[in-house]
């Protein structure tokens, strides 16, 4: 089985890893597609994924949709050549964290494209039948790749209890904060904001449906210009640059809340304190997703014309390297780069 490693900074190498046959429980399926996320792109760029570091050599990749090639004993239901997205976290389901509902912070979990747990930029991969999720015949395998990804901004706006009516802005419009906009139109968000430096990208905002695009330099005051010093309800940091945490808190009204979503490069940053004492502002921190990838599928299903220009970009695995330098380098107008194993 062929798989791409990432073995230093920057830099891929293509193997062949041996590989068995399912367990009982379990699917083989051969991967078709992945998206690039941008914690794999923080593994590739700065050798860590906020405070955690890489362990070469690794494979990456967590946004993945396949075929199902044969299933192990036990499988009910599932067969080959099943169509589905992937999911990649492995939970032990007996911690304090998951017999609470909280699966995403799960003590033992083991996440797919983490140091020592090999990721889905390969050809194929054993699953817990439990993380395959079948998708229609209409959705593509490119399509399917989203599921991950906007489950977590799914799981972003739950966290934050975001209301019909409500104003927010989305800071960072990469796929994260373009999927995250597109959830705020089903959440019936009153007017939505996207903060984006790249000219690109605000359009792309733009089309999936943001009222108004701002570039980062205008954008605090011209919110609070728009909103009558208010602020909106919610400001969401897709982002996690240096300053945008803090432009998350000003634009924010009295008793909003404030959503992390993007990770920081580092682990420690600086945040406008005193506004967010001041403003007694409910900061949410979002870990992943915890099982809205169903509702993210029935999502992409519904309105695949709103995802369609985000997947712009794809390349084979042999031209790996390619993929994550224009990825990382915002290049060619780079939406949603996949890659197909």
């Amino acid at each position: 089985m062929r798989a791409a490693e990432l073995i230093g900074p920057q830099t891929f190498r293509l193997v062949e890893m041996p590989f068995e046959d399912p367990a009982p429980g379990e699917v083989q399926v051969r991967i078709e597609a992945v998206g690039i996320c941008g914690s794999d792109l923080h593994a590739y760029s700065e050798g860590a994924v906020g405070s955690t570091p890489n362990v070469y050599p690794m494979v990456l990749g967590h946004e993945p949709a396949g075929r199902i090639v044969k299933t192990g004993a036990g499988v009910t239901g599932l067969a080959a050549g099943d169509r589905g997205a992937l999911e990649p976290a492995l939970y032990c389901y007996h911690c304090e964290f998951c017999l609470s509902g909280h699966h995403n912070v799960c003590a033992n979990i083991r996440f797919l494209s983490n140091p020592h747990h090999p990721g889905f930029f390969r050809e194929l991969i054993n699953l817990p039948a439990a993380n395959f999720l079948p998708i229609s015949d209409r959705m593509s395998f490119d399509e399917a790749t989203l599921a991950e990804p906007l489950a977590v901004a799914l799981h972003s706006l739950r966290l934050a209890s975001i209301q019909p009516g409500e104003t927010v802005t989305v800071i960072g419009a990469g796929p994260i904060g373009l999927l995250t906009i597109a959830a705020l139109r089903t959440a019936r968000a009153a007017r939505i904001w996207a903060v984006e430096p790249l000219a690109h990208r605000r359009e792309l905002a733009r089309g999936i449906g943001a009222d108004v695009v701002l570039e980062p330099g205008e954008a605090v005051e011209e919110i609070l210009r728009n909103t009558g010093r208010r602020g909106v309800d919610c400001a969401i940091d897709c982002a996690a640059g240096e300053h945008t945490t803090s432009q998350a808190i000003q634009m924010t009204r009295n008793a909003g809340r404030v959503v992390l979503t993007g990770i920081h490069s580092t682990p420690f940053v600086s945040l406008d304190g005193s506004a967010m004492r001041r403003k007694e502002l409910t900061i949410f921190n979002v870990r992943r997703s915890n099982h809205e990838t169903p509702e993210a599928l029935e999502l992409l299903d519904a309105h695949a014309d709103w995802f369609a220009p985000l997947l712009t970009h794809r390349r084979e695995i042999g031209k790996i390297d390619e993929a994550f330098a224009i990825a990382s380098g915002y290049r060619d107008a780079v939406g949603k780069m996949i890659v197909r194993p």
